[in-house]
């Protein structure tokens, strides 16, 4: 059976122009994902599963046979359909099973990570009002300290055999619930209704240069708990017929990914931009990889450049958020990717940058998806208050500011990441991506450091590479680096090393922490 990709061969602008979405009115992600491959070829192989968890391939109709027996164990626990139901898994094929078996049973999945530590735990697990999590031993150890929370370990015993039909869904029935990383304040339950994997699929196939050839398999380091693990490689693979590779990482080493790679017999791979920063730090080398994609922050053309020598490809970028992801993207196959572009908008998805009246602007201004995409969130869990504040008239605000440039979307900065000094708006990642091409920086995040001239100042915290010693002689350095290749007023005026940045648990930088640590320095 061929696999069976959303998107023709065409040009970019034709797919714009000739896309419209084809959501049925009753949709279930669990056949989708899982139901309809298995009965068409149940043998076919859906996840090559390298984390020793069990089989190490299976097969749609073994994910399947997984799926209908935890279905049957909610049931009998006595979760009803609109419940919300924990995932508390590493990548495997259990994970895969336990979100397509609530789904089957028209529940809610809530993707949690094994990194949260107690509070972060019960915060989402309680906003979501969430009695039953899906994990294995360790976890449940996790969830000990939450008598009300049953832990369902399918390894722990017989789970019922027998096929389970999948309940008819609506498509814009809640089916998953995704708390945001938190970047811009306390994380909020970003709630999806079952069109959410259709809306992904343009944008992964275009990231993957039309993912869905001949001998395409895909991998990501991200955790299957955050929307870029889950529906950004996950359930499009499986949806599309690509098999997924699982493999369990801790932490991301360049020696376990390259393994990983060789193992899984990967071709399609999705790095964060951290991944792809320690990968060039060490001048690793990758071949036989037919597409990689990145999103989650802005990549500079140092990168770019590194990536067709190392990888052997092109990095296509993508751009999205918790709340509606997959919007935009580039794809080499069909143009030449600009360097500091997210790309261009995906086929079905209308974006936009408008000002704060909601008009489209040409210059610079809020970046915005209007309503009708496919992966656009029904609602913040409970939150009405946050709903409404999120949109502008018919538009959805990402809180990033950009420009739209020939089509190519262009990141400026967090709506709060601007740095306004003496009369000029500057966007960190631009100077970011600057210091980045230096050879003695490893990573950086840029922030504005509060001045009583200028308004705020430029700053940035470097984390060096490995044997490089920080001195003010190599500050200067990096200052003339950017003052050199950028604007003369947007180079750092302070630089500062670090042994590590503050990151989110999915390699975001956290700015509001070197924004507050900034401040304090002001105010000291």
């Amino acid at each position: 059976m061929d696999m069976r990709p959303i998107l023709p061969r065409a040009s970019h602008e034709a797919l714009r122009e000739g896309f419209r979405w084809e959501i049925p009115a009753r949709l279930n992600m669990a056949v989708q994902a899982c139901d309809s491959w298995a009965e068409a070829a149940p043998g076919r192989l859906a996840i090559r599963d390298l984390s020793g968890d069990g089989p190490r391939e299976v097969s749609y109709g073994a994910l399947r046979a997984m799926a209908d027996a935890l279905a049957r164990a909610l049931l009998a626990r006595g979760v009803a359909r609109g419940d919300r139901v924990g995932v508390l898994r590493s990548q495997g094929a259990w994970c895969a099973a336990a979100h397509i078996a609530i789904w089957k049973i028209g529940a809610i999945s809530i993707p949690l990570f094994k990194l949260f530590k107690h509070d972060a735990l019960l915060s989402r697990v309680g906003d979501a009002g969430a009695n039953v999590v899906i994990t294995d031993a360790e976890g449940a150890a996790m969830l000990a300290a939450m008598p009300e929370v049953a832990a369902l370990i399918p390894e722990a015993g017989a789970l019922p055999e027998g096929r389970f039909e999948t309940v008819e869904t609506g498509a814009e029935e809640p089916a998953v619930l995704i708390y945001t990383s938190g970047t811009t304040g306390s994380p909020k339950g970003a709630l999806h209704a079952h069109r959410v994997l259709t809306g992904h699929l343009p944008g992964v196939e275009l990231s993957h240069d039309f993912l869905g050839q001949e001998g395409d398999c895909l991998w990501t380091p991200a955790d299957w708990a955050w929307i870029g693990g889950l529906f950004d490689v996950l359930m499009p693979g499986l949806a599309i017929g690509v098999p997924v590779v699982a493999a369990r990482m801790a932490k991301f080493g360049v020696e376990e990914c390259l393994k990983i790679v060789r193992e899984g017999a990967v071709r399609n791979v999705f790095f964060p931009p951290t991944a792809l920063r320690m990968l060039k730090a060490e001048d690793a080398r990758i071949e036989g990889l037919r597409s990689v994609a990145s999103g989650g922050e802005p990549l500079g053309a140092e990168m770019l450049d590194w990536g067709r020598r190392a990888l052997g490809v092109t990095i296509n970028e993508f751009y999205g958020q918790t709340e509606c992801n997959m919007v935009a993207a580039s794809c080499a196959t069909l143009f030449d990717p600009v360097p500091g572009s997210m790309g261009r908008a995906v086929p079905g998805h209308r974006v936009a940058v408008i000002d704060g009246a909601g008009r489209e602007v040409s210059g610079e201004g809020d970046i915005a998806i209007a309503r009708g995409s496919a992966s656009m969130m029904l609602e913040y869990w409970r939150k009405p208050r946050e709903t409404a504040a999120k949109f502008r008239g018919d538009w959805m605000l990402t809180g990033d500011r950009g420009v739209i440039e020939g089509g190519h979307i262009r990141f400026v900065g967090r709506e709060d990441d601007v740095i306004t000094s003496a009369g000029y708006r500057i966007g960190p990642a631009e100077i970011e991506d600057c210091l980045l091409t230096h050879p003695a920086v490893a990573t950086v995040g840029v922030v504005g450091k509060p001045d009583a001239l200028r308004t705020e100042i430029v700053k940035a915290y470097v984390v060096l590479r490995a044997g490089v010693t920080g001195s003010e002689a190599l500050a200067q350095e990096l200052q003339a680096h950017v003052r050199e290749r950028l604007a003369s007023y947007s180079y750092p005026r302070e630089i500062a090393f670090l042994d590590a940045l503050p990151m989110t648990v999915t390699g975001k930088v956290i700015r509001r922490e070197l924004k507050a640590r900034a401040a304090a320095e002001a105010g000291a």
